[in-house]
């Protein structure tokens, strides 16, 4: 990316913000607060996308999908992946087929694929230790857990350590999204949510150098990862104060901007 600009009079004013994330649907949002009270400029580009992965990848894990009476959904894209292996394996699901999801918002996107009100759908309150007491009532149940080939061990060893009769079937995966046309742009802050956003930055920018560009980073597995790039982390949420990323990035403009 292009090195930064000098601000008026030597400060780190904040005019420009890219967001490592898709522009939200609605004008509605956190974002477009920001916008009208700081007359900032703020972009939304996913510096990673999902990919499904080939019916022909999928066979090499050797995984029936006959064989399952349940499926554990903990994202959007592992409902959309579930069900496009399924038609690309050319299986029917059965209406017989359990759905443990992990909030109500994914449960509710199964709408999608199937009659909602007439399968059999379960789901928790956003954390998987609220699903595992709902499953541990339906061991008799062979589960699916669909994820990505870059995922959180917590689930597969939660299952294990309950003896949840399941299969991990890897279905998508998180690849870096091509940014060349960025390399010339330059933004005050570059925020980012999740530690594959900082590879996806040095795979496009190799020789990315930080300057007085601000490093925005949420969660502890993405600040670690900022600061293991040897990079100097300025904006982290959530913290007191500031549960939300919006919320920590209106703090940090509020300070640096005053006149």
């Amino acid at each position: 990316m292009a090195a930064p600009k000098n601000n008026n009079n030597g400060e780190l004013r904040v005019k420009s913000i890219l967001v490592t994330q898709p522009k939200p649907e609605t004008d509605k949002s956190p974002y477009a607060d920001l916008i009208r009270k700081y007359g900032l400029k703020i972009d939304f580009r996913e510096f990673i996308h999902v990919e499904g992965v080939p019916a022909q990848e999928f066979r090499q894990q050797r995984i029936n999908l006959q064989e399952h009476t349940a499926v554990i959904l903990t994202s959007r894209n592992a409902v959309d992946h579930f069900f496009r292996i399924c038609q690309e394996m050319r299986f029917t699901v059965p209406d017989t087929m359990k759905y443990f999801c992990i909030s109500e918002s994914t449960a509710y996107y199964l709408q999608k694929y199937v009659q909602y009100r007439k399968r059999k759908i379960f789901h928790g309150k956003a954390t998987f230790n609220d699903l595992i007491e709902i499953i541990r009532k339906h061991k008799e149940d062979k589960f699916l857990y669909p994820c990505s080939d870059v995922h959180k061990e917590e689930v597969p060893e939660v299952l294990e350590k309950h003896n949840i009769n399941f299969s991990k079937a890897i279905l998508f995966r998180t690849v870096c999204s091509d940014l060349s046309d960025l390399a010339d742009v330059y933004y005050d802050i570059l925020v980012f949510f999740s530690p594959s956003g900082i590879t996806s930055l040095y795979k496009n920018f190799p020789k990315f150098k930080q300057n007085k560009t601000r490093i925005a980073a949420f969660g502890p597995a993405t600040a670690k990862a900022v600061e293991e790039a040897g990079l100097r982390l300025d904006i982290h949420a959530p913290r007191p104060g500031t549960p939300s990323m919006t919320m920590a990035l209106e703090e940090y403009v509020k300070q640096v901007n005053k006149k």
